[in-house]
């Protein structure tokens, strides 16, 4: 899964309810492989969860429910298909991760295969300890279909179920399998598990994939009936010391043998006539302990927990004993044998139940387990570390980038951008030469004054104010801030990127410097600040001096004409250079001749104020949005539509007076030049 989510590594828990630690991983993974990282990054967000997950962490159900719900919205499709759609990918995974192997070992066939899904499970147990798997019951019908019973203690997941038998049906055993639920309750009192979901498994054969072995039904004894033994040819003393934790109990579930060693554990097993039940509890499958439960899951592998009050005082303050084994029904004399190990994931385990190796059988394979889980288990903790390693970088990878972004950022504001990263490559940034750039310095009216009558605060604020405001105007028009010493502000247009609009840039730059300074009031006054500008256009030379905060400083005799410019300008003005006011002309400025003045250093300038761009509006100047024009007849349009009416008006009356005239008097046009007829 990438940068953020797990990707499932070999050695994860393979349960068939998406047990543990991956349940909350595949809803993620089948989502980012089918539908994409957009998709998932909008589920999870809407489902509010995290955007990471841990292969060996255990996460709650209501993350997985969350996570499929949304999943549901967003894909607009039944719980149902999703769940369904997830036990095939997990099954597909499992495959993937080297496990179909092991899978197929399960059973020659379908029944096989999960009847034997609870031994698989009890295994996975031994390295998983907070592992909460499913359990598996198959009953044959005497019409050849067969229900597949399902106990979980986790609700609204059993459709996953049919996902995976389905694709193992097809993958294993090349037979088709539809299954639909036929019931599903509650069996609390029964099984111990909170859901009881019973499947019609209907299997339509294709051509045989594979041999596969006749079948039997365990609890009859057809198969063997022909080859009962006559004589058991192994003495009593000699069965409990070759299986040393074995108990056979009849019907009433009165214990009628034990193992030396299971009773050397638990010493009341000696006593006449007593009762398996009162000794120990059935952890798994979560049945009742009867006969008839037994029976019922008789291919299940059961886990069996002894009372800690039946244990001896010295033993009661150590981890419960557990036995884990077959239970095998004994037609005969109506019997049940249990043939079991204890149940010990570990050395440590092994230790604190104050066993040693040699209390279990030598034939028993719990020896090997346990000193193979040993290895195993150091194996899944080197893991964890690993992985939360893995997830603490990635944490400090991501918190690094963004405190890069930020570094870059002030490096840039500090330096040109190109220049910044030359430093970065630990590369040299040769000095520039600059044909023809425009730079501006500006200070403050009676700063002196104003920095003696106020507090040290009330400057910085004033100051902080004003700077804030002129920063953001030389990104509005694109000019380059090269330092502040004090009350001076200098900005140059043209460097370190030449351009052939400078001149314009800084003075339209200048102009939003006036109009920005009217907002910074005087703290002594509490009127707005006043400012002086001065603006020269001429050749510069630029580089990066120094090597503790290198700064990109200008050089040559530009600089001092414009530092001239500002202290012989005027307040609130903007003082142009002759080469600025050149630079400047057939610019849409309204520029005035200051006249001659003596310029310290530079003897006698013809110099000028830079008072408005014709063009640009007070708005643009600032890089402000422009206010939506509101319908108003303006001042002069009332004036003409005024006069327009009147002359409408004098018209009017001078045409009804001529005729009036008319028709009260002789009056005649004659022909022009013609005379009057008395």
């Amino acid at each position: 899964m990438g940068k953020r989510h797990n990707c499932f590594p070999k050695g994860v828990i393979i349960s068939f309810d998406l047990t543990s630690p991956l349940r909350a991983l595949f809803p993620c993974s089948i989502i980012i492989e089918k539908f994409g990282e957009e998709t998932w990054e909008k589920l999870r967000t809407q489902a509010e969860v995290q955007d990471t997950f841990m292969t060996y962490t255990v996460y709650d159900d209501v993350i997985t429910l969350k996570l499929i719900q949304e999943a549901c919205k967003i894909l607009n499709v039944s719980e149902d298909v999703v769940l369904k759609l997830l036990g095939e990918y997990f099954f597909t995974f499992c495959k993937m991760s080297g496990y179909d192997r092991m899978l197929q070992t399960l059973g020659g066939n379908l029944t096989e295969f999960i009847e034997n899904l609870d031994a698989l499970h009890s295994y996975l147990a031994l390295s998983y300890q907070e592992m909460n798997a499913p359990s598996f019951r198959v009953e044959k019908r005497t019409d050849g279909t067969m229900l597949l019973h399902y106990y979980s203690d986790r609700r609204g997941l059993c459709h996953i179920v049919p996902g995976i038998i389905e694709s193992v049906a097809r993958d294993f055993f090349n037979s088709e399998v539809t299954m639909e639920i036929l019931t599903q309750n509650e069996e609390k009192e029964r099984t111990g598990k909170k859901e009881h979901v019973i499947f019609l498994v209907l299997q339509k054969a294709k051509r045989p994939k594979r041999k596969t072995k006749k079948t039997t039904n365990p609890e009859s004894g057809d198969s063997h009936k022909d080859k009962e033994v006559q004589e058991l040819w192994v003495e009593e003393r000699t069965f409990c010391n070759a299986f040393p934790f074995h108990i056979v109990f009849d019907e009433e579930l009165r214990i009628k043998q034990a193992g030396v060693n299971i009773q050397k554990f638990v010493p009341g097993l000696r006593q006449p006539g007593s009762r398996v039940d009162k000794y120990f509890t059935v952890v798994h499958p979560q049945v009742t302990f009867t006969i008839f439960s037994i029976r019922t899951f008789i291919n299940s592998q059961f886990v069996l927990r002894a009372h800690r009050e039946m244990l001896p005082d010295s033993w009661r303050n150590q981890p419960m004993l557990k036995l884990r084994g077959q239970m095998i029904w004994m037609e005969s004399i109506q019997c049940m044998m249990y043939l079991c190990s204890p149940k010990l994931r570990s050395l440590e385990e092994l230790e604190e139940q104050k066993m040693h190796i040699s209390d279990i059988a030598q034939h028993d394979t719990t020896r090997d387990l346990i000193l193979l889980n040993q290895q195993r288990l150091a194996e899944i903790e080197l893991s964890n570390q690993l992985e939360r390693k893995k997830e603490e970088l990635r944490i400090l990878s991501k918190n690094l980038e963004a405190e890069k972004k930020k570094t870059e950022t002030l490096l840039y504001a500090m330096l040109p951008k190109h220049v910044a990263n030359l430093l970065k490559e630990g590369k040299k940034v040769e000095a520039g030469e600059f044909n023809s750039c425009t730079i501006l310095f500006s200070d403050i009216v009676t700063f002196t004054n104003i920095c003696s009558a106020c507090e040290p605060i009330q400057i910085v604020n004033m100051l902080n104010s004003m700077y804030s405001k002129f920063d953001r105007l030389t990104s509005v028009h694109n000019v380059y801030k090269v330092e502040t010493i004090g009350d001076a502000y200098m900005v140059v247009g043209g460097v370190p990127v030449p351009i052939a609009s400078h001149a314009k840039r800084v003075a339209n730059f200048a102009l939003g410097m006036r109009t920005a300074a009217r907002e910074v009031m005087n703290p002594v006054t509490g009127e707005p600040i006043q400012i002086r500008v001065g603006i020269h256009t001429g050749p510069v030379l630029a580089g990066v001096v120094g090597e503790k905060m290198p700064r990109y400083c200008l050089f040559g005799d530009t600089v001092n004409t414009a530092s001239r410019m500002e202290s012989h300008g005027l307040p609130n003005k903007i003082h142009l250079s002759p080469t600025a006011f050149r630079a400047l002309q057939n610019q849409s400025f309204e520029i005035v001749e200051r006249g001659e003045i003596e310029v310290k250093g530079k003897g006698k300038m013809t110099t000028y104020i830079l008072r408005q761009n014709l063009y640009a509006t007070e708005n643009e100047i600032m890089g402000r949005a422009e206010k939506s024009p509101k319908k108003k007849t303006s001042k002069n349009a009332i004036i003409y539509i005024i006069m327009a009416k009147y002359r409408v008006c004098v018209c009017v009356c001078v045409c009804v007076c001529v005729w009036l005239l008319m028709r009260t008097s002789d009056f005649r046009f004659l022909p022009l030049g013609s005379e009057i007829i008395g």
